[in-house]
């Protein structure tokens, strides 16, 4: 199973993706705020860059698991191996304050939030959840370039 995020909404507190599972568009992603980050990047640089509790993850591809996390009590989709970052998750929330760095997932979305997030989740938890003991869940993270670029250049000072 492969779920796609395609990061293209950029604030100065968030970023909101489009998502998919296996091609089919299924809703959006809240993460906090993209900062540039990839996979690609050495670690030092990861950890220069990241600012605790507001960065959205590298751009990347990362495996997933299910496991019980003591922070919510419950079974819970885990991207596994992410650089730089411990116990990230897929749960229910709306805005970045709920993030701490994890995946949001929402039927629509509005400046710096997502709604209907316990829906969406339900229902992605319920995909990766039927499949998981069968084949590996994989989620690939992408950014929108042309429009972080801009943003990026925006959020420089002019001098």
């Amino acid at each position: 199973m492969e779920i796609t995020v395609i990061r293209k909404v950029f604030t100065g507190e968030s970023t909101i993706s489009d998502y998919s599972v296996n091609g089919v568009v299924s809703g959006f992603i809240l993460e906090d705020r993209d900062r540039g980050l990839t996979t690609e990047m050495p670690l030092s640089q990861i950890k220069q860059l990241k600012v605790f509790g507001k960065t959205a993850i590298p751009n990347g591809r990362y495996e997933i698991a299910v496991n019980f996390s003591n922070k919510f009590k419950k079974f819970l989709p885990l991207l596994v191996n992410v650089p730089g970052f411990d116990g990230i998750r897929i749960h229910p929330g709306n805005s970045e304050v709920d993030s701490l760095g994890c995946l949001l997932p929402g039927t629509e979305r509005q400046k710096d939030r997502v709604l209907n997030s316990r829906k969406a989740f339900s229902a992605l938890f319920s995909q990766i959840s039927a499949v998981i003991k069968k084949e590996k869940v994989f989620i690939t993270i992408l950014r929108d370039e042309e429009t972080f670029a801009a943003f990026a250049a925006a959020e420089k000072p002019v001098h």
